[in-house]
């Protein structure tokens, strides 16, 4: 309610519509904070019904008015767990939209045809949670697949929802590139990383960047448009590369390209101040980038299981078409137990 309270007072500001961008932002998270009250009181009330509505099934023992409740209870339990996961969500980032690197691992085709299946699922999980899912870049493989692929993810939640998939994948399956019908198995990593809002000042100074420009060629398929101005920037204190030919021009493809490196610095600075703290606490802080999160087997048996909470299904090919909601919610069902 603070935060409601916070946001109603800063919209009732007589200068609150002179930035025009950053009001729309507020008057959207409004909006959003207004809805998980409404759906809290609504879930509350719902349950109270049910309740006295199960009292009178048993009374008059009314199998279809006990068949409805049932059915009813499923529903709201549904909406209840998703109300306490968005509650889960503290961190101040995680209401921010997201970036998605995948890079394929040792292997050559075999692997970065599991990156490019990885990026398939992203990208469906975010039609399928209604976002909008942009793909920025895409290095076609050799053969098949991809070598590197970058995507947003803009929608409420995104990066909470998403970054509990960071790490390494591993897929175990027979190839469809082996002559001899042999099983091998693959690893790509993925990396999420939150896209930052105007409040937050990353100073990078031109002197430390790298631009290069270059033609782009798309990985096949439905996922690239194919460009001539092509943007690629190397922040050279860090490493941190990052590309975009997704824009119709090189200048936007240069925005989008900073606005991308601009997050990852963040991270990247976020990342080091929490291992320098670790170190003064003496804790063992885990390396996400280079765990292996979450298997995904297609032979001999159908199973994906992720390695941190244990959960497991044989729904294989739902994972794979974006269907990732179970393994979110385990994730942050041990994170909070």
């Amino acid at each position: 309610m603070q935060t409601l309270q916070s946001l109603e007072k800063k919209a009732s500001e007589p200068a609150f519509w002179e930035d025009s961008e950053k009001a729309g932002k507020v008057i959207a998270q409004l909006k959003e904070l207004k809805e998980e009250i409404t759906g809290c009181e609504q879930a509350s009330e719902t349950l109270q019904d049910l309740e006295e509505l199960n009292k009178l099934a048993v009374e008059e023992t009314d199998e279809a008015l006990s068949k409805e409740v049932k059915t009813s209870l499923k529903k709201i339990t549904i909406a209840i767990e998703n109300l306490q996961l968005a509650s889960w969500f503290s961190d101040k980032m995680d209401s921010h939209d997201a970036i998605i690197d995948i890079h394929p691992g040792a292997g050559g085709t075999e692997s970065q045809d599991w990156a490019e299946m990885l990026l398939r699922m992203y990208l469906r999980w975010g039609q399928r949670q209604g976002f909008k899912a942009t793909l920025i870049e895409a290095s076609a493989g050799d053969g098949a697949g991809i070598k590197s692929a970058t995507a947003t993810i803009n929608g409420r939640n995104a990066y909470g929802l998403l970054k509990s998939e960071k790490g390494v994948h591993r897929l175990v399956r027979i190839s469809p590139f082996d002559a001899s019908r042999r099983r091998h198995t693959s690893f790509a990593s993925v990396d999420i990383t939150p896209v930052l809002d105007d409040e937050i000042e990353v100073v990078i100074d031109p002197k430390d960047l790298r631009v290069e420009t270059y033609r782009a060629s798309g990985a096949g398929g439905q996922h690239v448009n194919v460009t001539d101005s092509a943007v690629r920037i190397t922040h050279l204190p860090s490493g941190i590369v990052v590309q975009c030919q997704n824009e119709r021009s090189q200048n936007m493809n240069k925005q989008t390209c900073l606005k991308i490196l601009k997050a990852k610095v963040y991270e990247r600075e976020q990342e080091l101040k929490a291992e320098e703290m670790a170190k003064i606490k003496g804790e063992k802080k885990e390396i996400a980038w280079g765990s292996q999160i979450r298997s995904y087997v297609l032979h001999p048996y159908q199973m994906v299981k992720d390695h941190r909470s244990n959960a497991e299904t044989g729904k294989v090919d739902a994972v794979l078409d974006g269907d990732l909601e179970m393994f979110t919610k385990a994730y942050y069902r041990g994170k909070n137990a």
